[in-house]
């Protein structure tokens, strides 16, 4: 999975870490065990194993926070991909968007507020709980850790939660879901700004304020609310339209009772597209199968008269369907999500208006986009 290296699974959810993982894995190991052994000198060797612990905490702390995504969107029966540890934190990779803006809100307030109960739960052990010091050390640091990570998270851009907070609220608002998430992307945009400004700034000596870490963290939302920014101006172009809106045009559907040389004839030849394969319909114009134009070569052309296309016509289940009122970010979605090339677009049942290819949504967009760049011109009268 794109170079990510499984360590296993809970609740049905792969767990995944990215090799940038190891790197910060280590450093706060490292670093974690020298602050403790400096604080507690009597650790000894001791120290280095409390900074291990510390990083484990650490992102145990991060992976129940992304399990709280991944359990709220289970129960609205969103499938979880995967759960991925990296250099900045987690990422759980869910199979669908929420259905509703309050589904959706719910799904991204969950992680915070993982964060916050394990705060509050790791603080009260400490509290309640006479541990050693440089355990009780160990606990406290990994508490604040939680609530940082918690109020961090809340910061209301994408991708951050608190900008799919922000995009649950527009969309309930407007209805329009790419809208929430064109408002949030522009605020995560600025926070990314914000974060290279300050960071930048830092290492130059002009401010306290930031560091490294800082330019690096905003680099990283930058890039992302850059990413959501597209997915909204395409989910914007899609809205409205349905999976008619966008089918090939003179799809190779043919019906069945015709002769082979007559598809031959008004089909194939002279056709300025050369499909390999024929949708078939049958006199009601429903789907029956389809048809291979390789599978003619095996019969003699004298014989194309006598022959009918249904008596070459082969099944479809191979072929994927949807309905012809099917939203089109709907189909764009399943054809991301199965790699399909084409799918058949149906009507009142079984009845094939044509094909739906990932060429033909380009292209309609496209003539979309000029149609508005170069919108045609009034014609006026005089009286």
């Amino acid at each position: 999975m794109n170079g990510n290296l499984r360590i296993g699974s809970l609740f049905g959810i792969p767990f995944f870490v990215n090799a940038s993982w190891f790197l910060v894995f280590a450093l706060i190991t490292w670093d974690y065990g020298s602050q403790l052994g400096l604080a507690f000198p009597q650790l000894g060797a001791s120290a280095g194993l409390l900074g291990l612990a510390a990083a484990l905490l650490l992102f145990g702390s991060v992976v129940a926070h992304e399990l709280g995504h991944s359990l709220v969107a289970m129960r609205q029966g969103i499938p979880v991909k995967s759960i991925t540890l990296f250099i900045f934190g987690g990422l759980a990779s869910l199979g669908e968007e929420s259905k509703t803006p309050a589904e959706s809100f719910w799904v991204a307030i969950a992680g915070p507020l993982v964060s916050f109960a394990l705060f509050g739960i790791l603080s009260g052990i400490n509290f309640a709980i006479g541990l050693p010091t440089p355990i009780a050390t160990v606990v406290q640091l990994v508490a604040s850790i939680n609530l940082m990570l918690g109020i961090f998270n809340l910061l209301p851009g994408l991708p951050l939660d608190g900008g799919n907070v922000v995009k649950a609220l527009v969309w309930k608002l407007t209805g329009k879901p790419y809208k929430g998430i064109a408002f949030a992307s522009r605020i995560g945009r600025f926070l990314g700004w914000l974060g290279i400004g300050l960071g930048g700034l830092s290492l130059l000596g002009f401010t306290q304020l930031g560091s490294f870490w800082t330019l690096l963290v905003g680099w990283f939302l930058l890039q992302n609310a850059d990413r959501y920014a597209q997915a909204a101006a395409i989910q914007e172009q899609l809205s409205g339209l349905t999976a008619a809106d966008a089918v090939v045009e003179n799809s190779p559907i043919v019906p069945s009772q015709i002769s082979l040389r007559e598809f031959a004839n008004q089909y194939i030849i002279g056709n300025p597209v050369s499909w390999k394969k024929y949708l078939v319909t049958d006199s009601e114009g429903q789907l029956i199968g389809q048809v291979e134009v390789e599978a003619m070569k095996t019969i003699p052309t004298n014989d194309w008269w006598d022959i009918s296309v249904q008596q070459i016509t082969q099944p479809t289940e191979q072929l994927e369907t949807v309905p012809s009122d099917q939203p089109l970010l709907d189909v764009v979605n399943l054809i991301e999500e199965k790699n399909i090339p084409a799918l058949v677009v149906l009507k009142e049942g079984k009845m094939p208006i044509g094909l739906l290819e990932k060429s033909s949504i380009v292209q309609l967009l496209q003539n979309r986009a000029a149609a508005k760049s170069n919108p045609e011109p009034q014609l006026s009268s005089q009286a």
